[in-house]
């Protein structure tokens, strides 16, 4: 029995090593990203008119996806419409890039766009995939409604095939 209690604590003991290690790795190896995350949103004056606008815009898109998550048709409208708005976001930088000094500090238009996909096309996206989430969920609720309306017509049918 001790030594069954010995090889136990020393394979938790290995257990325990691993995971630690794992977890160190993982801490050393998110570091730089979080470094980064942290770099790019203390460079950018949140307090920026045009940006606050930006980001209402986003909040009130997002409280008029909730609301409206019973009426399909509109959330299919709103779902292409976000979808327009994150593939109009390179049109949207080159002309936000050429005229940033008629309404921002800096300019945070690169030609690659990351800026522009941070905090236009990444809210958007995510709007979509709520959007798209919750019209799975409203297809999932549709198919059992008809599979029950279609299991009652055949007992029905039974039923009367009976009598």
């Amino acid at each position: 029995m001790e030594a069954l209690k010995s090889a136990m604590d020393q394979h938790l003991d290995q257990m325990a090593d691993l995971v630690q290690k794992l977890s160190s790795e993982l801490r050393s190896g998110l570091q730089p990203a979080y470094e980064n995350f942290m770099g790019f949103f203390h460079a950018i004056d949140w307090t920026e008119p045009w940006l606050m606008g930006m980001m209402g815009f986003h909040v009130f898109l997002l409280i008029v996806a909730i609301f409206s998550r019973k009426n399909t048709n509109f959330q299919m409208g709103l779902f292409f419409l976000t979808l327009a708005g994150v593939r109009l976001a390179e049109i949207l930088n080159r002309i936000l890039g050429n005229n940033w000094r008629s309404f921002a500090t800096q300019n945070y238009f690169d030609p690659h766009g990351i800026f522009l996909s941070a905090v236009w096309s990444g809210p958007l996206l995510v709007i979509a995939c709520l959007i798209l989430i919750n019209t799975l969920f409203n297809l999932c609720y549709m198919v059992v409604k008809w599979k029950r309306a279609e299991l009652k017509h055949r007992a029905r049918l039974a039923r009367d095939k009976q009598e």
